[in-house]
């Protein structure tokens, strides 16, 4: 029998499991890749009206998207499961890196670097902690 949603008539209710560390680490790496590849194809992404090489709405959003899975993610692991600041404070110089190759542009490679390092080494580790921690939130099971 099928479970329907009270508000809604003959919807079927969406039960979604998200792992947000997995997303988290999938944002960071995108991000990455953001600025690692598309200097390479800087060249050619005019011929097609394309321009996101240091476009501010699209790196300022980028950093949003981090930050906001990011304080989910991790606030939700130490909430709920773990009690650790060690990914808390892991996530916070990374974030802190990110944002600041931002004002500082020629050290951008240097602060990008680490900076998304920490951040998925964060998610990583929030990970860990929550599984080590016997966690039965939907949010985390495989």
């Amino acid at each position: 029998m099928q479970h329907y949603c009270k508000n809604l008539i003959f919807a079927p209710c969406m039960n979604i499991k998200m792992n947000w560390d997995g997303f988290g680490i999938a944002t960071s790496l995108a991000c990455a890749i953001h600025c690692a590849v598309l200097p390479l194809l800087a060249t050619s992404l005019p011929l097609f009206g394309i321009n996101i090489i240091h476009n501010l709405f699209f790196e300022w959003g980028m950093i949003a998207i981090a930050f906001v899975v990011g304080v989910y993610s991790l606030m939700h692991g130490y909430i709920k499961h773990h009690r650790s600041y060690i990914p808390v404070l892991v996530f916070m110089i990374g974030f802190l890196l990110l944002v600041t190759k931002q004002f500082f542009h020629e050290y951008e490679s240097f602060l990008l670097i680490p900076a998304v390092i920490l951040i998925i080494g964060a998610h990583y580790q929030n990970y860990r902690f929550c599984h080590r921690s016997k966690c039965s939130s939907p949010h985390h099971q495989h």
